[in-house]
């Protein structure tokens, strides 16, 4: 009897739940993440004119940079406005990653600087920094065993 009332509720709220705009949806995440990662290779191609970086040590900075951008916008409470337009487009980036670090932080500074920012900040990233080392080492092995191999 309850799969069947679960059932009969679903086909009736179906008529009244807004449609998704799957298309649109995609058409903006990819715009909004294109133009990140745009301002990405703009602020690599900086560090390489300006400050003598090669391709392959400008990494590191640009990376850095776009971390402290996406901080201080989630501060400004410009980053939110950005990830509610456009959805994944701007969390996949290591923007993304910096945004939600930074929200919860600043979310949980009324309970101090070590049990409210620190802890907080790094319940997400801890578990992204874990499982980033361990997949690095898992390729890093597979690499290494395919190098013997050939």
């Amino acid at each position: 009897m309850p799969s069947k009332i679960k059932d009969d509720y679903k086909k009736n709220i179906k008529a009244y739940q807004p449609k998704v705009p799957y298309l649109i949806n995609c058409i903006k995440a990819f715009i909004v993440g294109g133009i990140i990662c745009a301002i990405g290779q703009g602020i690599q191609n900086m560090y390489m004119t300006f400050f003598n970086f090669t391709e392959k040590t400008a990494g590191n900075p640009t990376v850095a940079t776009l971390i402290l951008l996406s901080a201080l916008l989630t501060g400004m409470g410009i980053y939110d406005k950005i990830g509610q337009f456009a959805g994944a487009g701007s969390a996949v980036p290591v923007t993304g990653f910096a945004n939600s670090m930074t929200s919860a932080a600043m979310e949980h500074r009324s309970e101090g600087i070590v049990l409210g920012v620190a802890t907080n900040m790094f319940k997400l990233a801890g578990s992204v920094i874990v499982f980033g080392v361990v997949a690095a080492y898992v390729v890093g092995v597979i690499r290494y065993l395919y190098g013997l191999a050939f």
